[in-house]
C-alpha cells in the first residue's frame, strides 16, 4: 500500500474488525503529514481509557481534531497536503441520533463537507447490519440510519474496503 490517495475512501466493517488500523495504514502510506478527526465523546472512565489507548498507539506523528458533531467544521479546515483519517461514522451519527437532530440533513452536510475536502480523506465505518434485529425502536433507527449513511458514503466514495477479522477486501476501486 504506496500511493496516492484518492479523494475519498471508506473502510467499513464490523467492531473489532480491525478497519480502524487498516485506515491509519492507508494514511501512514501516504506519506502525507496525519490528521485523524475523533467523533467519539468520553461518557465513562472505559471509554476514557480507550480513546488514551488509541491516541497513544498512533503516536506523535498525528494531528488529532476532537469533533463529535461538527464534521464539517473539522474537515473545512484540513490542509491540501494533509491525509484525513475520520474514525468513526458511526459514533458521529450516534452522536447525532442522541441530540435528536436531523439525520437526512447532518448526513447531507457530512457529504457535501467530504466533497470540499482539499485532502484526502479517510473515513471508517461500522457494518451494522448484519447482526440481530434489535428489540427496541431506537436501536432499529440507528441499524437502519447507519445503513443509509453506509450507501451514501459507499456512494461518493472512489475505494471502498471492507475488513473482516483484519483482512482488507476491496467493494470499489483500486488500493493506492
Amino acid at each position: 500500500m504506496t500511493g496516492s490517495l484518492p479523494p475519498l475512501t471508506l473502510v467499513v466493517g464490523g467492531a473489532r474488525s480491525g478497519k480502524s488500523a487498516f485506515a491509519e495504514r492507508l494514511i501512514t502510506a501516504s506519506a502525507r503529514p496525519r490528521r485523524y478527526i475523533a467523533t467519539a465523546e468520553a461518557w465513562d472512565d472505559e471509554m476514557r481509557d480507550r480513546i488514551a489507548r488509541h491516541r497513544e498507539d498512533r503516536g506523535a506523528a498525528w494531528t488529532t481534531v476532537e469533533a463529535p458533531l461538527d464534521l464539517a467544521a473539522a474537515l473545512a479546515q484540513a490542509h491540501r497536503d494533509e491525509a484525513i483519517l475520520v474514525d468513526c461514522a458511526t459514533l458521529w451519527l450516534t452522536n447525532h441520533l442522541l441530540a435528536d437532530h436531523d439525520l437526512v440533513a447532518e448526513s447531507a452536510r457530512l457529504v457535501a463537507a467530504l466533497a470540499a475536502c482539499p485532502a484526502p480523506v479517510v473515513i471508517v465505518s461500522n457494518e451494522t447490519g448484519w447482526g440481530i434485529v434489535p428489540d427496541n425502536a431506537l436501536a432499529r433507527r440507528f441499524r437502519d440510519e447507519q445503513g443509509r449513511l453506509n450507501q451514501r458514503l459507499a456512494a461518493e466514495a472512489a475505494l471502498v474496503v471492507t475488513v473482516i477479522a483484519g483482512l482488507p477486501m476491496v467493494l470499489k476501486g483500486q488500493l493506492p
